[in-house]
């Protein structure tokens, strides 16, 4: 926490929204601050329905308007949630989240990257990995 607090001072931003431009340190607020261009609300409130940005929110909300508490022991993990950022589709596993990513958006550079580390980049991708291959 404290090596990403402390990022959060550098004057030099890598990861720059393509929206607006707005540079941030940290992939993560990065992804939080794209989803106020997409409109992509993965976080569900399973009383309402009504749909957050971030599950700090969706927590906030459960417990300020329906009395829901959430009741975690010392570091323990929540479940993960896999978002796509192009279309909102969110599911728990890894594998039908990669599998959605392949049919739905196979030119993503994330999915690319993913790709690459298990080791079945298509050969297009690896001889251009910009992204600019027919």
């Amino acid at each position: 926490m404290l090596t990403r607090h402390l990022k959060g001072h550098s004057l030099v931003k890598k990861h720059i929204c393509r929206y607006c431009g707005k540079g941030f340190n940290d992939t993560f607020d990065l992804k939080r601050h794209t989803r106020t261009h997409t409109g992509i609300r993965p976080y569900r409130c399973h009383v309402c329905a009504k749909a957050f940005t971030q599950r700090c929110s969706l927590e906030s909300h459960l417990r300020k308007i329906h009395g829901v508490q959430q009741n975690y022991a010392y570091r323990e993990r929540r479940a993960k949630l896999f978002v796509c950022e192009e279309c909102g589709f969110t599911c728990a596993a890894s594998d039908e989240y990669y599998t959605h990513m392949r049919q739905l958006h196979p030119g993503n550079t994330l999915l690319h990257k993913y790709l690459r580390k298990q080791g079945t980049a298509p050969l297009c991708f690896l001889l251009y990995p910009s992204g600019y291959y027919t």
